[in-house]
């Protein structure tokens, strides 16, 4: 941990709550494996904390915490807990592994959350923020106090309360504007009333966390960022749940693009930024919006006439930052249906995936030269898609395997489906139904039975032309428990089913774990 006399002044560390905070959003649960694939790449990207999970809230955040800890070797890896000694040392087990370690313990001082939530006094609130961030750094010399409900505190209790916590041994005080309730000017204001008025503020970096309500959560950041916050929490593409949080990549692309006005900087390196959106995204079936600021697909598109030809004649009349800075490169053809596996080696080296397992990359392999017998144009779109969609599957309990499906005007519509469960495959199964898709999850059901309820069904193509790939998200439903699940493939109705069973997989991890208690930030 480097104290606050030493570090860097004008360095912002960026706190990622990717894996914790945007893991809230409805829907959003990662298993084990697809945390810690974001979790490498957020290493690689130069993330300063990583915040892993919330133990106490299940044995599933536990493990999280405890395996992003023995996996990460230069980010801080953190955890979260309430003010109590079962939070905490709880959080302390699960990072004991971490070589870089942080508590993040968190209580609210608001008068609406003491009253209504805690049923606690001011004094209380007080009390136990001693306590309990002394317990805290008993397990480690790095500390995080979060107010939550800060934006919406009494200012007087609230400087009480960051004297006491950083008395007690807190080295980051977050103020977070938990409801997405501030405005820029008074987010700002809050933090310079803090370190003007706290007297040992200077004992401590100042973090800003903010959700995105009102659609101010990344000008809020930077706003504490001129007040004098040195930390930002935030997420990839701005996952979380309600409107979700500060956009990471938006935050570090405003502070290197706008230098002349912020004198700060990030260890970010940018170019891992689409790649990092683009995993998450894949993992969690929320796809980014075209129109999404630094990663949307039309983020470096130009079609209007006055913006073309100012960018045929120079680049900066209509763009503020290359898309080669943020990771973006154009799509070029590079394989083919007569491409051997040493140049799908390569090229899964180029695009980062030369991680992957030997089962995924054979698995990934095939199913490359069979799209390249079906699909004119490879791009890397199409390969990436492919390299996603395999990953993290290597230990899944139901394996899809064929499908036929015959659909039409005529009808009836059915569907012919096989299956492999437990590495056993099943006998075919045919079942009927509304449409080629509603027959296609008949099946699934008839080869797999559940109760869970379909919430959700999106599909896009991966690139243009009727050939494209399309990626299937399916959100399933049972007993409170609410996951997402991703497939692709040249045929629609082939990504549907694949999408289908990715999410009854993770339905069945999920069933293993008990139910998270109520989560915070």
């Amino acid at each position: 941990m480097t104290s606050t006399a030493t570090r860097d002044p004008n360095q912002v560390i960026i706190f990622d709550t990717t894996l914790r905070d945007g893991e809230q959003a409805p829907g959003c649960s990662m298993n084990l494996e697809e945390k810690l694939r974001i979790a490498t790449v957020l290493e690689e990207m130069g993330v300063d904390v990583i915040e892993a999970g919330f133990p106490i809230a299940s044995n599933g955040d536990f493990e999280a915490v405890r395996e992003v800890g023995r996996l990460v070797k230069n980010s801080i890896v953190a955890g979260l807990a309430r003010t109590n000694r079962a939070d905490i040392e709880r959080a302390a087990e699960a990072l004991q592994f971490a070589e870089r370690r942080r508590i993040h313990t968190f209580i609210s001082t608001s008068p609406v959350h003491m009253r209504h939530m805690l049923k606690m006094t001011e004094e209380e609130v007080l009390a136990r923020t001693v306590e309990y961030v002394s317990l805290a750094r008993n397990h480690t010399d790095d500390v995080e106090w979060s107010a939550q409900d800060a934006s919406r505190s009494d200012i007087d209790f609230l400087c009480r309360c960051v004297e006491a916590a950083i008395k007690a041994g807190a080295t980051t005080i977050n103020i977070p504007d938990t409801v997405g309730y501030a405005m820029p000017q008074e987010y700002a204001a809050l933090f310079r009333t803090l370190i003007e008025r706290v007297p040992n503020s200077d004992k401590a970096v100042f973090s800003a966390h903010c959700h995105n309500d009102l659609g101010v959560a990344v000008a809020n950041s930077l706003a504490a960022i001129g007040a004098g916050a040195r930390q930002i929490e935030c997420t990839i593409n701005g996952l979380g749940e309600r409107a979700g949080n500060a956009s990471m990549e938006e935050v570090v692309m405003a502070i290197r693009t706008r230098h002349d006005l912020m004198k700060v900087h990030t260890g970010i390196k940018t170019e891992n930024i689409t790649r990092a959106s683009r995993l998450v995204s894949t993992i969690t079936g929320f796809q980014v919006q075209p129109n999404k600021a630094i990663v949307g697909a039309n983020a470096f598109a130009h079609e209007s006439g006055i913006h073309q030809d100012g960018m045929l004649k120079h680049a900066e009349t209509y763009e503020i930052m290359t898309p080669e800075s943020v990771g973006l490169h154009r799509s070029s053809l590079v394989m083919g249906k007569h491409s051997g596996r040493a140049a799908f080696r390569a090229k899964l080296k180029e695009l980062g995936y030369e991680d992957m397992g030997e089962n995924a990359i054979n698995d990934a392999f095939g199913r490359f030269k069979d799209l390249a017998d079906r699909k004119k144009d490879i791009y890397d779109e199409d390969v990436i898609a492919i390299l996603d969609d395999e990953a993290g599957r290597q230990h899944d309990r139901i394996r899809f395997l064929a499908l036929h499906v015959v659909a039409g005007s005529r009808g009836p519509q059915h569907a012919v489906l096989e299956l492999e469960v437990d590495g056993k495959p099943i006998p075919p199964v045919v079942a009927f139904g509304n449409g080629p898709v509603d027959a296609v999850f008949n099946a699934l059901k008839l080869a797999f039975p559940h109760e869970a309820r379909l919430q959700l069904y999106q599909v896009h193509a991966v690139t243009a032309g009727t050939d494209a790939q399309a990626e299937v998200t399916v959100r399933l439903e049972e007993q409170g428990k609410t996951v997402n699940g991703q497939g692709a493939d040249a045929d629609t109705l082939v990504a549907s089913a694949r999408a289908y069973v990715h999410a009854l997989n993770k339905l069945l991890t999920k069933r293993l774990k008990t139910a998270p208690v109520a989560l915070s930030a």
